[in-house]
């Protein structure tokens, strides 16, 4: 599930969280299974993809486009999450050097 993209508003109009991002209150255990989730999402797309791509080369009834643009989300959704991944061990790393 992502958000979708809304235009920029004044700090005070920003609506509060939906309840499947995680918050403190929340526990740490959440982290966990809303990471496995993700990654769950992106394998589902990736898998949708690929078997949008069988369809089209053994004939049948899958457009071109179609397949293009499952192509294509499955690439963005690894590259989110890929830059994801990247911020938290960037924030882990950076959380481990400071000085207690």
């Amino acid at each position: 599930m992502s958000l979708p993209i809304t235009s920029i508003r004044a700090p005070v109009a920003i609506p509060d969280l939906p309840p499947a991002i995680a918050t403190p209150q929340q526990g740490a255990g959440n982290f966990g299974s809303m990471l496995a989730g993700a990654i769950g999402r992106v394998d589902q797309v990736q898998q949708n993809s690929q078997s949008s791509i069988a369809k089209f080369l053994s004939g049948e009834d899958e457009e071109v486009h179609k397949v293009a643009l499952a192509t294509q989300e499955a690439a963005l959704s690894f590259d989110l999450f890929l830059q994801v991944r990247n911020k938290v061990v960037s924030a882990y790393q950076e959380v481990m050097r400071m000085q207690m």
